[in-house]
């Protein structure tokens, strides 16, 4: 690979063809950026809107959309022996510029950072042990950006590095520093390239695969669509390799999923396998965000909205939920849940179907060491967990409320004291527990 040495943004390329200038996201007068409320960019074939109405309802739309999350795995990305596959890299990275000279918006969350540190680092197959997959992280991931920068720049596109731990989403402090980092980016035509931290994760405590950290990117950039890129091209009802195997092209509920005979299994270099991209997809599309999942060979045809849909072969997973604010996302994905409260039937309804706050008379456990403010799970009576919120009371002290109605409350620590366990403005519900 030949040194990387970008070009100023005023200097043409002799070897690209020239661009008009890409839209940018906007600056809020405060230094704050709003949400991606980007025109639909005009394409051929694919009808042109102003705004976007809702959640893209297929694969074109979503194509279509102004801002997406694109995730590609390390299988994706690596030839048959488990090494960075340069040429595979260039293909995807071509893909995103032919969506950014449409005007769309890309943040892109790519694996490979150990398959790239492996050749140097002498290695014959993915570490085993944490020390060494953090140096293999270590090597490559220097390598992997530097392949990215200098494919993007062929483009005249700049690339910015995004390393996230799950320290990063889980304290909300963070996470809203995540969130303006990315949309800085985002805001001056730079391509965020996200990856997990892996130099300094370790087993205990990481996102677990990328597929999860894309679906949260996706959350904290408030994404119009989220595109899961593999090395098959969609979601079967079976293992590929069976002959009775047939590719599932829409999922719009749960329901869709029943039956399937899902794998947990990921490749020799990667983490996530497809119940990982699955139970990614869910978190997505329960906050409102599409997802289409298919291989990463079809990137260009996938992102391009004016592609026929019988060219695209993949899965289209359909937004189930409402999209919720920044506050409430990190609240009911990312936040880290420091105890539970055990609720019986009557405030698990009030809660999720009736939309009420949740009152101490409801609850009949109290789990774990937690402050008031700090984010909690709820589970009703059979253990499922429901919703998160944050505790209007200390651990300690919703121990001895719990049970009490409000006026039992303020006659035994006082009326100051009476307040609901969780108020419905600090409380998120999981889509299926809105079912009535």
């Amino acid at each position: 690979m030949s040194p990387v040495s970008p070009t100023p943004a005023d200097q043409p390329r002799p070897d690209v063809p020239a661009q008009g200038p890409r839209p940018t996201l906007g600056v809020e007068a405060n230094g704050s950026f709003p949400p991606p409320d980007l025109p639909v960019p005009a394409q051929s074939g694919h009808p042109a809107s102003d705004t976007v109405p809702g959640p893209a309802r297929d694969r074109a739309g979503l194509a279509a959309a102004p801002l997406l999350v694109v995730k590609v795995g390390s299988s994706s990305l690596t030839d048959p022996a488990g090494f960075l596959a340069p040429a595979r890299l260039e293909a995807l990275v071509d893909a995103l510029a032919g969506r950014a000279a449409r005007g769309g918006h890309t943040v892109l969350v790519s694996s490979g950072a150990q398959a790239a540190g492996m050749g140097p680092m002498g290695l014959a197959a993915r570490p085993r042990h944490l020390a060494e997959a953090q140096a293999a992280a270590s090597v490559g991931q220097g390598l992997l950006m530097a392949h990215y920068t200098e494919a993007f720049a062929r483009h005249g596109l700049v690339a910015g590095q995004v390393l996230l731990t799950p320290g990063d989403v889980v304290h909300r402090s963070r996470y809203s520093n995540a969130r303006r980092a990315l949309r800085a980016l985002l805001a001056r035509g730079i391509v965020p390239v996200v990856n997990e931290n892996d130099a300094v994760a370790t087993d205990e405590i990481r996102f677990g695969d990328n597929d999860r950290l894309a679906a949260l990117v996706a959350h904290i950039v408030r994404a119009d669509g989220l595109v899961l890129l593999t090395d098959i091209d969609g979601l079967y009802t079976a293992p590929p390799s069976h002959a009775a195997a047939r590719l599932v092209a829409r999922v719009d509920s749960a329901a869709d999923l029943a039956g399937l005979e899902i794998s947990g299994r990921g490749s020799a270099v990667g983490t996530g396998g497809m119940r990982a991209k699955i139970q990614a997809a869910g978190l997505a599309t329960s906050s409102g965000i599409p997802v289409f999942l298919t291989a990463a060979r079809l990137a260009a045809s996938a992102l391009d909205p004016a592609t026929p849909a019988s060219e695209v072969p993949g899965t289209f997973f359909a937004a189930t939920g409402a999209r919720l604010s920044p506050k409430r996302l990190w609240l009911g994905y990312a936040a880290a849940p420091r105890g539970r409260l055990t609720v019986d039937e009557g405030a698990a309804r009030a809660i999720t179907v009736g939309k009420k706050s949740l009152l101490a008379v409801g609850v009949t456990g109290v789990d774990g060491d937690f402050g008031a403010g700090e984010p909690v799970e709820v589970a009703g009576p059979d253990g499922h967990v429901i919703a998160r919120g944050l505790a209007g009371y200390p651990a300690s002290d919703m121990a001895q409320v719990a049970g009490l109605t409000l006026d039992e409350i303020a006659a035994r620590l006082g009326r100051d004291r009476a307040v609901e366990a969780i108020h419905r403005d600090e409380l998120v519900t999981h889509a299926r527990a809105r079912r009535p």
